[in-house]
Order: C-alpha cells, then structure tokens, then sequence
C-alpha cells in the first residue's frame, strides 16, 4: 500500500470573485493614494508648499520639499513589505507565493537603491507607512518639521 503525505496547506479566504478581486487590484494607484493626499493636506495648512510625484529625482518621490531637499514617500505596508520577517514566511503560504513574495522583495531592493541614490545627491529621504499617516497625522508632520528645523540650524 502507498503512504501519501499531505501538505498542509493554508489559503486566505477571499470574499470576492476572481473578477471582484481584479478590478480592486487593477484600480489601485500609483499617485495620488488617500494617505498621499491626507500628508499633502496637512503639509498644505501648515504652509509648506512641495512638488508631488517629483520626476526629476530617483524613485519619483510623493512629496518633495525642494527648498529644504526632502524627499517623502508613503508606502503602503502590503507592496512595500512592513515587518518583512512576519509577511514572507505568510506569503509563502499562500496562493501564488512565489509572484508576491518576487514582487515585494524587488519592491523592497528597489526602495532601498532609491534612498541610497537621494542620500548621495544630498537629500534627506523621509518614509512613512499609511497606517502612521492615517493615525498619527500630526506625529508625521512634526517629523518632517523637525527635520526641516534641523536643516535650518545647519545653514
């Protein structure tokens, strides 16, 4: 008799159809994301005035401060792979591991070139996570003032 061996495996219950699935993922953007424009309109009342999706730097920043050289990004924490350690081992579980687990780890290299490249062309490079912005707006601002405060003082 044949002894079979089961895997264990553990799929992620999806509400939606594949269809449903699809248009949620093909709608989501690149600019202009929700925690983009909350950090832009807070930034806006306390008077800083930026560039958005600033082309003329590496990595096409979300928010740049040209007079005080910051480069803001806000990552999502999916796609750019917050708490790596704990995500990959879970992807690896799930369907189509080895796309997502490529994916977000290119992600992640090409974040980390991109910081890399700013940094060496001067620029202080500021990433925060879209569940810090949505939460903790006012903390977020208060950082990159006290950055722009620190910059000055250098001058």
């Amino acid at each position: 008799m044949m002894e079979t061996q089961y895997k264990k495996v553990i799929y992620m219950a999806d509400v939606l159809t594949k269809e449903q699935r699809h248009k949620n993922m093909k709608n989501i953007h690149g600019k202009d994301t929700k925690i983009e424009i909350i950090l832009r309109k807070a930034l806006w009342a306390k008077g800083y005035r930026y560039r958005k999706n600033y082309k003329k730097l590496p990595g096409n920043p979300d928010i740049v401060l040209t007079k005080y050289k910051i480069a803001i990004f806000c990552d999502g924490e999916f796609f750019h792979g917050k708490d790596w350690e704990v995500l990959k081992p879970r992807l690896q579980k799930s369907n189509n591991s080895a796309f997502w687990v490529n994916k977000i780890s290119k992600n992640r290299e090409r974040d980390d070139m991109v910081n890399k490249k700013l940094l060496f062309m001067g620029w202080t490079v500021i990433r925060f996570w879209g569940k810090d912005i949505k939460k903790h707006t006012d903390e977020c601002v208060k950082a990159i003032e006290e950055i722009i405060f620190d910059i000055k003082m250098e001058d």
